[in-house]
């Protein structure tokens, strides 16, 4: 089994779902695909917060947008039989959901700071739980799983950090049967260990998921969909002659992403590097390119 994590890009436009689908549909099964949310709805979310958090309910006519970009989507891409269940997904989420959220946001002037922290950590969640709904019903295998069952974070000093303990015990339950078919989990979203409150892995996150499911399930690949061809010997947009390194060593990747290569989120490595798992970097959108291979 192996783990495909496809990015905001790569699920942004019926195009890219369709390559998507096709990526997934040449690799063996089991596979785990894990998603993040559809390319710049992170960033809409959280400006909507910040709307709403003003007293501005123009916030509700951008959200309407965003349904219309997602039902688009699932008419181009879903299988038929799943649109019309697909389609009551993503209208169930947003009115039941994020509509009260944002509501509760704008007409609440007392709400406190911690309250409105929650309150928008739990808003854009919904951009991964969208987006794996429609990459779900794209196969008609396809089975859905929900990382809010499962990711665990906790408290640390300032920050927050994954809790390795319990969030390997959920994943072994949730993943124990995987013997077949297209299985759709969400990058970026967690839980508290002991509120349950709804928490996140930080921007780029959803990398971060994706390793910690192929290291806690032994996967023999991981795999970053993205939109560059794989990790560059300079940065392409100031070095037209840079080219593709087509392989590394963990310690290599860890450094350029800790250089500020932002090919993939830095905490990706450490967990498959610590099971000695081979992480593919490739093109979505050139899935021919051999792409970069990271290794021991």
């Amino acid at each position: 089994m192996k783990v495909m994590k496809f990015g905001g890009t790569s699920v942004g436009s019926i195009e890219s779902l369709r390559n998507l689908r096709d990526i997934v549909n040449a690799a063996p099964k089991p596979v785990l695909v894990v998603v993040s949310a559809m390319g710049g709805f992170t960033n809409q979310l959280l400006a909507m917060c910040e709307q709403a958090q003003q007293r501005d309910i123009s916030c509700l006519d951008t959200l309407e947008q965003a349904r219309q970009r997602h039902h688009e989507a699932i008419d181009g891409v879903v299988v038929e039989s799943m649109r019309d269940q697909v389609h009551a997904t993503i209208d169930r989420f947003i009115d039941e959901s994020l509509k009260p959220y944002y509501l509760a946001l704008a007409t609440n002037p007392r709400m406190g700071v911690d309250e409105m922290q929650r309150l928008c950590d739990a808003i854009v969640a919904h951009g991964e739980i969208l987006s794996s709904a429609i990459v779900t019903g794209m196969f008609e295998d396809g089975v859905p799983h929900l990382s809010l069952n499962y990711m665990r974070t906790r408290a640390d000093g300032a920050g927050r950090v994954l809790d390795w303990e319990e969030t390997e015990r959920l994943v072994k339950e949730d993943f124990s049967s995987m013997d077949e078919g297209v299985h759709v989990a969400q990058g970026f979203i967690s839980r508290d260990k002991d509120s349950g409150d709804v928490t996140n892995l930080g921007r780029g996150g959803s990398d971060y998921t994706a390793a910690i499911l192929a290291a806690l399930l032994d996967a023999e690949a991981l795999e970053i969909w993205t939109d560059v061809d794989g990790f560059m010997t300079a940065d392409p947009r100031t070095h037209p002659d840079a080219t593709v390194i087509p392989q590394m060593t963990y310690a290599q990747a860890q450094e350029m992403c800790d250089a500020g290569a932002k090919v993939i989120y830095p905490p990706t490595i450490a967990p498959v590097a610590m099971k000695h798992i081979p992480v593919w970097v490739k093109n979505t959108f050139n899935p021919a390119a051999p792409g970069t291979v990271i290794v021991d």
